[in-house]
C-alpha cells in the first residue's frame, strides 16, 4: 500500500511539474494585446480570395515601422499592390510598391520597396503567430521598407529575427482564401490576388 501511495504521489508531482512547465511556455510565447487606441489597418482583398482583412497595428512594439506603413496606406501606395508570394501553412507576402502593382509587370514583385529610407529593425519578443502581421526584410536586419507579411500559422522560427507591426483581429477566412504560389519561395503565378484598397481607420 505504501508503495502505490508514493507511486501515486510520484505521479500527481509529475503532472504538477508538467502542468507548471506547460503554463510557464504558454505565457512565454503569448501574444499581447494591442493598445485600445491603436490603429487598424483595413485592407480590402480581391482575386480568389474576396472580402476585408482588418489588423490592429502594434505601435507599441513597432512604432517606426507602423508609422511607415500608416504613410503608405494613407498615400494610396499599398492600392493595387499583389500578393507576390504565398506558402500554404506558412504566410502570404505583399507590399512591394516598386514592382508589385497588378496593372503593370509583377516579373520582379518582392524586389523592390518605396522611395523612403530603409527601416531598423524593431524586434521584440511577441511570437509569430497565426494572423501575425510581420515586417518582410533581406538577409540584413535593418532593411525593412514596405513590404509584409500576414502568417497562416505560428512559425517560432521567426520570433525575434523579424519585426511583429500587427495582427488580424477580422478576416482570417480572407486570409486563408488568398491564392497560393509555386515552388519553395511560393511564387504565384497568372493573376495573384490583390489589395485593391488599404486605407487606416481612426
Amino acid at each position: 500500500m505504501r508503495d502505490k501511495l508514493i507511486f501515486a504521489g510520484l505521479f500527481g508531482l509529475g503532472f504538477a511539474i508538467l502542468g507548471a512547465i506547460w503554463l510557464q511556455t504558454t505565457a512565454s510565447i503569448a501574444q499581447t494585446t494591442p493598445p485600445e487606441d491603436a490603429p487598424v489597418l483595413e485592407i480590402t482583398v480581391a482575386g480568389e480570395a474576396e472580402g476585408t482583412i482588418r489588423i490592429a497595428l502594434r505601435p507599441d512594439l513597432a512604432p517606426q515601422h507602423v508609422e511607415r506603413v500608416v504613410e503608405l496606406a494613407e498615400s494610396g501606395a499599398y492600392d493595387g499592390v499583389v500578393f507576390h508570394r504565398v506558402i500554404e501553412g506558412f504566410m502570404a507576402q505583399t507590399g512591394d510598391v516598386q514592382f508589385g502593382r497588378a496593372d503593370g509587370d509583377t516579373s520582379r514583385a518582392g524586389m523592390g520597396g518605396s522611395d523612403l529610407p530603409d527601416l531598423p529593425a524593431e524586434f521584440t519578443d511577441e511570437p509569430f503567430a497565426r494572423g501575425t502581421m510581420g515586417m518582410a526584410r533581406s538577409q540584413q536586419p535593418d532593411s525593412a521598407n514596405s513590404q509584409f507579411f500576414l502568417m497562416f500559422a505560428p512559425a517560432p522560427h521567426l520570433n525575434g529575427q523579424y519585426t511583429v507591426l500587427g495582427q488580424i483581429t477580422e478576416g482570417f477566412d480572407v486570409l486563408d482564401a488568398i491564392k497560393r504560389g509555386r515552388g519553395p519561395n511560393g511564387a504565384v503565378l497568372g493573376e495573384p490576388d490583390v489589395m485593391e484598397r488599404v486605407r487606416v481607420l481612426d
